[in-house]
């Protein structure tokens, strides 16, 4: 089948590799704009746009895909259908209705649960055990196109955001090439997707990513994975801000007030609402990722300084 490919970020890569390796045509790829990236805040291209350039296939990078411009460049291409993973646009009916078989979308979730953005740290901050990959057809409506197919993983005890989005990302390349060998050869159909169990996923904010010392123990370890490695946990001390790596409960240790830092000579614990935590690696401002006991020797931290 002829298909022209849709994704920017590094969790897209696996899929395109996939499918430039799979016995489709892949004639094209879609991505967004080049964008500032770094320190110097310099013009940077999309992984998706580096790995195709790579590969040595035309690349799009439409500033909106209701552009004109681009739907001719599609249409010029002729796609029998558009696969796509986290390409980070919404596509206008216009462009959905340019491939036979429409466009394919990877969702890194067990639709209709964690419609949205950020579906992979959704999943952790809300303590789910199991999650997934699901591919479907694009509709107008967020994330409720009918099914082809569904992949579980299991989510662990440690995973951070990163983790998990690249294991859901690797599977989820061998589903998606199954989908369009699927519609190749007419062997699965779409279905609609359930009506219950529909939750949402939203972009997580650097706001959303301060940890509220009040909550558990087990709420704030949630948190912080959800935002590991993206936007990046964080909170106060001596009113700078201090990032936070992943943390570990510590059941049964003595209880310590919320925001408050319990040192000892190789390791930093921090009272929350209900147990303290471990810390792990933390990161202050204008400093390099460092262990937390190593931070705390640097600043001469003692018992009973607190975070906000």
């Amino acid at each position: 089948m002829r298909i022209v490919f849709a994704g920017t970020p590094e969790a897209a890569v696996p899929s395109l590799d996939a499918l430039a390796a799979s016995d489709h045509e892949l004639v094209g790829v879609v991505t967004r704009p080049d964008a500032p990236a770094g320190r110097g805040r310099r013009l940077t291209a999309s992984p998706v746009a580096d790995r195709a350039e790579q590969l040595g296939l035309p690349v799009l990078k439409p500033e909106h895909p209701r552009d004109p411009e681009f739907q001719q460049a599609l249409r010029d291409l002729a796609p029998e259908c558009c696969p796509v993973v986290a390409y980070g646009a919404l596509l206008p009916q216009s462009a959905l209705d340019i491939p036979h078989h429409g466009w394919v979308n990877l969702h890194f979730s067990v639709l209709p649960s964690w419609r949205g953005a950020a579906p992979v740290q959704h999943a952790l901050w809300a303590g789910d055990e199991v999650t997934g990959a699901t591919t479907f057809r694009i509709v107008k409506a967020l994330d409720a196109g009918p099914i082809f197919g569904v992949m579980t993983e299991r989510i662990r005890s440690d995973d951070t955001a990163g983790d998990l989005l690249a294991r859901l990302a690797e599977g989820g390349a061998g589903l998606l090439v199954a989908t369009l060998d699927g519609l190749e050869d007419g062997s699965i159909e779409a279905r609609p997707q359930q009506a219950e169990g529909v939750s949402l996923a939203p972009k997580i904010t650097v706001d959303d990513a301060r940890v509220d010392w009040r909550e558990p123990a087990v709420a704030v370890d949630r948190r912080v994975r959800a935002c590991t490695p993206a936007p990046g946990a964080w909170t106060t001390f001596e009113e700078q801000r201090i990032k936070l790596g992943p943390v570990v409960p510590v059941p049964g240790a003595a209880p310590v007030a919320p925001g408050v830092l319990a040192v000892a000579r190789n390791e930093v614990l921090v009272g929350t609402g209900a147990g303290p935590v471990r810390l792990g690696e933390v990161k202050a401002f204008g400093k390099k990722q460092m262990p937390a006991a190593d931070w705390a020797r640097g600043v001469r931290l003692e018992t009973g300084a607190e975070f906000r």
